[in-house]
């Protein structure tokens, strides 16, 4: 079995060394991309099962290593943190047929299959659906997946938040090339306050930055966020940080029993199940605005008003449901944008039903470009207009004979034709342009 491997890492060492990029087309380059990914994956699939077999001979004892994982950093070049990942994704893989089977294939990146052999671990039976998850959804998706099977498979929730409570940690370091690194680790409701505090810094300085027109990553903002909160929690400091907003979903029923049963919420929107005392912490918490989706069984009530942007209320349900940008696949959670399935000039109203959050990127497609979501409720695919599965396929001829890029308004649905109707008829006349005692008028 060995001579295989040598034989196929001679045979890749050759092709990589002759691989020229340049005189590829796109399609072919894009195709060499995947067949470089599925090898990838599956030699890190192989890596981990020979790694684990390595540890269980003990040999790292008699070369001195403090651990198993302190020989495979070694050998491998990596670090012991994921050294450590590597072994344990192998020892899963062993008792995982399904999930070992998808990663031999090269079906699942390593980072995947890490996520996937962790939750079956816990629940065996949410290894068929992680593993149609990984194929549609990113990783970041399936993660918050994962996070839920674990959950379900250990109700004690209140445990859990002990547990990890009892392991939380803060470090930072500096790296060979000098760049300072900070990871914390803890319960999500404490990083749920964290983030919730930088993210307003966050967007001020996006937007400072748009308007002196600089572009940079979202990563780059929130770091200087995070440092100009450290500088207004100083002493001196004259600003004071806006209040926090946090959004949690939980059953009535679990927040009056005090923890959830078969079939029950309790998530924190972003950083999934908590327990139910976490959720009574954060309300007695003074510097917490907490906004709170109270459900039965999972159901959410749309809401219609007259006005353009959102209810506060709607604007709460909204976030809940989009924790990122509604694009399968699209894991951006910062700057998302309210966009209208149906154009507000033509229905004259807000229906949280006919609502979506799309990231900048997204949004502009379907702006510009005519791109849109597929007809549903949270995540799902967002494809071009000559997609059988889009709203509005096929696209309509323009004069000159070519399908225009962007295919024409959609009509109001019959339903919201007639809320329209209803409304623009009854509007009383005080509802013009301008401004009415306690509300603010929006032009028409």
């Amino acid at each position: 079995m060995c001579e295989h491997l040598a034989e196929l890492r001679h045979a890749m060492a050759a092709y990589a060394a002759s691989f020229d990029a340049s005189v590829l087309s796109a399609a072919d380059a894009r195709l060499a991309r995947d067949h470089a990914a599925a090898i990838e994956a599956m030699a890190a699939t192989v890596k981990a099962l020979a790694a684990t077999r390595v540890a269980e001979g003990g040999r790292w004892r008699h070369d001195g290593r403090r651990s198993a994982a302190h020989e495979l950093a070694a050998a491998t070049g990596t670090t012991v943190a994921e050294a450590r990942d590597t072994l344990e994704l192998g020892r899963r893989l062993v008792s995982q047929p399904e999930v070992s089977e998808a990663a031999r294939r090269g079906e699942l990146s390593a980072a995947q299959s890490r996520v996937i052999a962790d939750a079956a671990g816990a629940d065996p039976s949410s290894a068929g659906r992680l593993l149609e998850r990984a194929q549609d959804g990113s990783l970041a998706e399936l993660r918050d997946e994962a996070a839920r099977a674990k959950a379900a498979a250990h109700p004690d929730l209140e445990a859990r938040r002990k547990s990890i409570h009892a392991r939380r940690g803060l470090r930072d370091w500096i790296d060979p090339e000098g760049t300072w690194h900070l990871a914390a680790s803890g319960n999500p409701e404490d990083g749920a306050e964290i983030m919730a505090a930088i993210r307003p810094l966050a967007d001020r300085i996006f937007q400072q930055a748009r308007r002196d027109g600089r572009r940079e990553p979202p990563a780059a903002y929130g770091f200087d966020a995070l440092v100009g909160l450290a500088r207004s929690a100083a002493p001196d400091a004259r600003a004071r940080p806006a209040p926090l907003k946090l959004l949690v979903r939980v059953d009535l029923d679990a927040l009056v029993r005090g923890y959830p049963a078969d079939g029950e919420t309790c998530e924190l929107a972003g950083y999934g199940p908590v327990a139910v005392s976490a959720i009574r912490d954060l309300m007695a918490s003074r510097s917490t605005f907490l906004a709170a989706i109270v459900t039965r069984q999972k159901a959410l009530v749309g809401v219609a008003h007259l006005g353009r942007r959102p209810t506060a209320h709607q604007q709460s349900a909204l976030e809940w449901l989009y924790p990122s940008c509604a694009a399968e696949g699209c894991a951006a959670q910062g700057h998302l944008e309210r966009d209208h399935r149906v154009d507000w000039a033509r229905s004259l109203l807000t229906v949280l039903d006919l609502l979506d959050l799309l990231c900048p990127h997204h949004h502009r497609l379907k702006t510009t470009e005519g791109w849109a979501l597929v007809p549903g409720t949270g995540k799902r695919p967002f494809v071009p207009p000559d997609d059988r599965r889009h709203p509005r396929h096929p696209g309509v001829s323009s004069g000159s004979g070519r399908a225009e890029t962007r295919p024409p308004a959609p009509a109001c649905p019959p339903d919201v034709e007639a809320l329209a109707s209803t409304a623009a008829r009854d509007r009383p006349t005080s509802d013009l342009p301008g401004r009415r005692e306690g509300r603010t008028m929006h032009p028409r």
